[in-house]
């Protein structure tokens, strides 16, 4: 295991926790859903989180530590976001 493919791993932990902020910080847009919207919704983020993680941690693996920097990127523009939701500028 590189350096790269343990970055996008710590990088992939904090993506897990910024959506589980996101959904636990109650915005107004989440209550107003049905309960099963809210827990299909959830599952799908987690999922394609899920997604996300294990093909950028797949390519770092197979040689392409370019994707280290892919995922910093992305992990930075999820983090932008929870922090547009859970102050309430979204």
């Amino acid at each position: 295991m590189g350096l790269a493919t343990a970055i996008i791993f710590l990088l992939g932990i904090a993506n897990f926790a910024i959506n589980g902020a996101v959904f636990a910080g109650g915005h107004p847009l989440f209550a107003r859903l049905p309960a099963a919207s809210q827990t299909l919704g959830r599952r799908a983020a987690l999922v394609s989180e899920f997604a996300v993680l294990f093909f950028a941690l797949l390519l770092s693996v197979k040689g392409w530590p370019g994707y280290a920097w892919a995922y910093a990127v992305y992990t930075g523009v999820n983090a932008a976001a929870a922090w547009l939701i859970l102050n309430g500028k979204v």
